[in-house]
């Protein structure tokens, strides 16, 4: 974690209109979007400030950060070339995975969430730590309203996209996740399928437990969105205490 300037008597604290470090643009056109939706807003205020797209717009272009000093006014940096590490995805048995280009950055740093501790506030606290299968294969590239890549896939796995009860979206999912897993791990980059994270989770509880602390979480930010009840949290009730420190949702991430 980077701690930055908090909330106090010097003015406005600094943050970032990104809601991850790294991000790839989102372009609306007539017959939809090209890249990711979520980013439209961002990837609009960043050409406003002065951003130039590629020439050749793709579906993973890296946006740039936008920035708001102490001034209020956002300004637009690019993100220097070859600083990031993206992983193509390729699938350990279905060849014509690799003929998708898809990829995915390695590491994720969220910046949209602001650090509470000690009676301050500090807007722009941005964490890394390495991501969770499910969270590029099933969100990121699996979600409807994200790169909906499963029709796509179940297209090409030759199944039927018309037809619920033959369950192409679960059998699609499960080739995504695959191929995310496998693409890192060939990479050398590091990665956590759901069923170990969710291992590592129940031991921590265990820990915790033993040492007379109570375990505060949300429910729906634990169980994985893939295969939830074949994992031991799917079965653990949980409460969120609203412990402290903390870190809250409350950096407006767009433009009012």
């Amino acid at each position: 974690m980077t701690v930055f300037s908090p909330v106090g008597p010097m003015g406005p604290a600094p943050r970032l209109r990104n809601q991850q470090l790294l991000g790839y643009a989102g372009y609306g056109h007539a017959s939809g979007v090209l890249g990711d939706p979520k980013n439209l807003a961002l990837t609009a205020e960043a050409i406003a400030l002065g951003w130039q797209p590629p020439r050749v717009r793709t579906a993973f272009d890296l946006l740039p950060w936008v920035i708001i000093g102490r001034n209020e006014r956002p300004a637009v940096f690019p993100v220097p070339a070859g600083l990031v590490r993206e992983v193509a995805l390729t699938h350990p048995t279905l060849p014509w995975f690799a003929d998708l280009a898809l990829k995915w950055y390695v590491v994720p740093v969220v910046c949209d969430l602001a650090l509470q501790i000690a009676g301050a506030e500090f807007p722009l606290a941005p964490f890394s730590g390495w991501y969770m299968g499910t969270e590029i294969g099933s969100r990121n590239l699996g979600d409807e309203a994200r790169y909906n890549l499963l029709p796509v896939v179940a297209r090409r796995m030759g199944l039927d996209p018309t037809c619920p009860a033959g369950l192409w979206k679960d059998r699609a999912l499960i080739e995504l996740n695959t191929a995310v897993l496998h693409s890192f791990a060939a990479a050398g980059c590091r990665i956590v399928d759901h069923h170990s994270a969710s291992q590592e989770f129940m031991r921590f509880c265990r820990l915790e437990e033993q040492a007379g602390r109570p375990v505060s979480a949300e429910w729906d930010w634990i169980v994985p969105p893939l295969s939830g009840s074949a994992t031991p949290v799917f079965h653990r009730p949980m409460q969120d205490l609203q412990l402290h420190p903390a870190l809250s949702r409350v950096v407006s991430v767009h433009p009012e």
